[in-house]
């Protein structure tokens, strides 16, 4: 008999319930499965313990936690293939890659003397990147000033019912629990949160300059122009395993929607996405998704998950499976909602809890 996936070992931790009797019978008798899933096991008591919060929900604290938990990468474990060129300024760890796929995501022509609404979520798409890509994408703050406004202030909420006068989404309902979850929900709200990008052609340059780089001149009105972007609120139900990781995670929020100051879009994005260090594969992906104005790229590491569709009543779902199998997730935007169902589960698990909220 072959061995069972990681993702099948994973899930004797999380959810044993939801593990087919032939696989169980199989670990219990195999030492090279036994070994696995001892170090499965450390893994789950690691990022447990990290993300283990004091009866709040301090996803802050949580992460900081985990980061200093994991165990540093030594050189020899750096991806090969780094644009050397690319100075460190010019570098940024993944919040690069959301700050790029939202603020390109969007296209408009029209022209306003006030915020215009350019762009508003109506699809997603995956964003396929590289480790290397993740390590050579530009810092927006070396071009400008990133502000954040709003206050997330995500908490625990008894029930539903507060949890939709909070946030004044319908929280979906799960009709059935796949096998092996259990129990109720942990509900949280999390509040509206706006984040405006503001170009300035001196910073540009300077970073440019620092970084042995020479900047495309930027077009007329361009200097001190705005983007916007708006997301939330949002509520999130969690199962959780018996390891205290999460077995199921129901989340809808109001999707992004993104605003210009003035500045047709076309010119804030054609710009942006010229700037050095961008890797020409993202710019590529970027551009394809301009087309409509309406799909949201969602940045996917792609040495780790694999990404591929399925329809959800109607709409068209981006399904995420990570290689190892031991997570997945839906995400599907309709009528400017966005809901994702995700967690230690197989996807066809997953489209079935999706294709049956209420």
């Amino acid at each position: 008999m072959r061995h069972p996936t990681e993702g099948t070992l994973r899930r004797l931790l999380d959810e044993p319930a939801g593990v087919p009797d032939p696989d169980r019978a199989h670990v219990a008798g195999c030492s090279q499965c036994l070994a696995t899933l001892a170090d499965s096991r450390r893994d789950a008591d690691l990022v447990g313990a990290a993300l283990a919060t004091e009866g709040t929900s301090d996803v802050d604290a949580g992460w900081r936690r985990l980061t200093a938990a994991l165990p540093t990468a030594t050189p020899a474990a750096r991806p090969e293939r780094v644009r050397p060129s690319r100075s460190r300024g010019f570098r940024r760890p993944a919040a690069a890659v959301l700050a790029f796929g939202v603020v390109l995501a969007g296209a408009g022509t029209a022209a306003a003397t006030d915020w215009l609404q350019v762009f508003r979520t109506e699809e997603v798409a995956p964003l396929s990147l590289s480790t290397s890509d993740l390590v050579a994408l530009p810092d927006l703050s070396a071009y400008g000033d990133v502000e954040l406004t709003g206050d997330p202030d995500v908490h625990d909420v008894p029930d539903a019912a507060t949890a939709a006068e909070e946030s004044g989404l319908d929280v979906p309902e799960v009709a059935d629990l796949p096998r092996g979850v259990t129990g109720e929900p942990t509900i949280s709200v999390g509040g509206q949160l706006s984040a405006t990008f503001t170009y300035s052609a001196d910073r540009a340059a300077q970073a440019a300059a620092a970084a042995g780089e020479t900047l495309p001149p930027p077009p007329p009105g361009l200097d001190g122009s705005s983007v916007r972007l708006v997301a939330g609120p949002g509520v999130a139900q969690v199962w959780s395993s018996e390891s205290g990781l999460p077995a199921l995670v129901v989340g809808r929020a109001v999707a992004p929607s993104a605003y210009s100051s003035g500045v047709p879009f076309e010119t804030v994005r054609d710009h942006l996405l010229s700037l050095p260090g961008l890797p020409d594969d993202v710019a590529a992906q970027l551009r394809s998704f301009t087309a409509d104005g309406s799909t949201l790229p969602i940045p996917v590491p792609a040495d780790l998950v694999t990404s591929s569709t399925a329809d959800v009543d109607g709409a068209e779902a981006t399904v995420l499976t990570s290689r190892d199998g031991a997570m997945a997730a839906v995400v599907w935007v309709s009528d400017g909602v966005v809901t994702a169902v995700g967690g230690s589960l197989d996807p066809d698990e997953l489209l079935s809890v999706a294709r049956d909220l209420g």
